[in-house]
């Protein structure tokens, strides 16, 4: 992941001239005014500000509320290219929850060989509670949000799974909206796939999740932490959007073997509850005992049949970073296919030769933790100084199965609006994907993630990095 002269440019091929997926774009941009587009610009700023589009950042000495970062040039992604990294992605998502299911029943994969025991015996995301039950439709991951990279003109990557609680869903749409009121002419002139039905397929491919207890229309529940969570303003965009109701588990009971929600005509059932809480907080009974965010009780109406929980508990394992690097060999075990998208390159630093090679070249991989989210607990060696390596290496020596190293990829670069012009940086995307007994159902586009500095390779918000609107454009 690292800056170099040979790193594929989205919008422009080497000879300056511009790629067709930007034609229509960029004809627009040149008829531009520069001063009107800085006033558009700033007003993008004002509309995330009055909105609330924030989040918070945690680890310092409090938490502390900022401003997402907006770039007005959009990311666009061809017809063709799109249906190409669709394929790849609902094979990806397929194969993850057959490997839930097989995880938590027979554990085919572990008895073939294809994957050892160890990778989730130890892990606390691997929750015993839920073996041997198989959750309403059978399905585990009902919101994926699958990280990808490029590197070149057909080049995609996985970069890793989020299968537990994906985030930034509301940023996607929030992104579609603000450009659409800034430049409504520009989606005459270029003809994109929309994103702004996402929470009525949302709502939709949770309803056909419902368990067999519901009775006439499910009711679908978000359930949040709260106000102070970092991504509660996204909770309550999507609730809102959904047309579903936002819960605290103060509000939230368990009456009568349902889990019910208090109204003004009293306790009514939920018969979906689109959880963003933590497994660890979701049922005191259960897990935490010390958890005020969750549920006295609704893992024995969940194992019950009462009610939906998504995603379900115990998904988590499939964000281990230990579990990305069998990636390949769990798509070809369930689906019977090689990968459609290949992931980047992993050595698993719990295997001894794979640790002696990692620290041999500390100064050009990435590392990260296993468990690690968000950018944080990771060593880019190539930026990185040499004191902050020789820390790394004690880490990695006294704890090695905690941490993986990838290569560093030449990432693909997009434009981004500056005081001086366009300026290439470096993007990753976020696809999002439903998953029901009806099918799989993608998103066509997703969350762009920007490193708004020059040079940098961490797209993470908490990091300094913005997000841009993701264009698909229709044939």
């Amino acid at each position: 992941m690292i800056e170099s002269a040979d790193q594929f440019d989205e919008m422009r091929n080497a000879d300056g001239s511009v790629r067709s997926a930007y034609a229509g774009y960029c004809n627009w941009f040149d008829e531009q005014d520069e001063a009107q587009l800085r006033r558009k610009d700033k007003e993008a700023d004002d509309s995330f500000r009055r909105t609330g589009i924030t989040f918070n950042v945690y680890g310092e000495d409090e938490a502390e509320e900022r401003l997402i970062p907006f770039d007005m040039v959009p990311r666009i992604i061809t017809a063709a290219e799109w249906r190409r990294l669709s394929r790849g992605i609902e094979q990806r998502v397929s194969a993850l929850n057959s490997f839930l299911y097989d995880l938590y029943h027979r554990q085919e994969i572990v008895r073939s060989g294809r994957v050892p025991e160890r990778l989730f015996r130890h892990n606390d995301a691997w929750l015993p509670q839920m073996v041997g039950f198989t959750p309403p439709g059978g399905i585990y991951t009902h919101i994926v949000g699958i990280d990808l990279v490029r590197t070149g003109p057909n080049d995609f990557f996985v970069l890793e799974d989020n299968a537990r609680t994906p985030s930034g869903v509301s940023y996607m749409l929030e992104n579609r909206e603000t450009m659409m009121a800034m430049f409504p002419e520009l989606f005459s002139r270029v003809s994109v796939e929309t994103v702004s039905n996402y929470p009525r397929r949302l709502a939709k491919s949770l309803a056909a999740c419902a368990p067999e207890a519901t009775g006439g229309k499910p009711t679908i529940a978000v359930l949040t932490p709260g106000i102070y969570n970092s991504a509660y303003f996204e909770h309550a965009f999507l609730a809102d959007q959904m047309g579903a109701e936002l819960v605290e588990a103060s509000d939230l009971r368990v009456v009568g073997g349902r889990v019910q929600m208090r109204t003004t005509r009293g306790y009514q059932p939920i018969d979906v509850l689109y959880r963003r809480v933590d497994d660890d907080f979701l049922d005191p009974l259960t897990f935490n005992p010390d958890s005020v965010l969750g549920i006295p009780g609704i893992m024995d109406v969940y194992r019950a049949g009462g009610i939906t929980i998504a995603n379900a508990p115990g998904t988590g394992v499939a964000d281990d970073k230990a579990v990305y690097s069998f990636m390949p060999e769990i798509v070809e075990f369930y689906t019977g296919e090689k990968p459609l998208l290949p992931n980047v390159q992993t050595w698993r630093c719990s295997d001894s030769d794979s640790l002696a090679y990692v620290l041999d070249n500390l100064d050009e991989l990435v590392i990260k933790e296993v468990h690690g989210s968000g950018g944080y607990g990771m060593l880019i060696g190539p930026t990185a100084t040499k004191r902050e390596i020789a820390s790394f290496r004690k880490k990695l020596i006294a704890n090695p199965q905690n941490y993986i190293a990838q290569p560093t990829l030449s990432l693909s670069t997009c434009p981004v609006f500056t005081r001086k012009g366009l300026a290439p940086r470096h993007v990753d995307l976020r696809p999002f994907v439903l998953m029901s007994p009806n099918g799989i159902d993608i998103t066509p586009g997703g969350l762009t993630r920007v490193a708004l500095k020059k040079g940098s390779l961490v797209v993470n918000s908490s990091q300094g990095g913005g997000t841009k609107d993701t264009w698909v454009l229709k044939d």
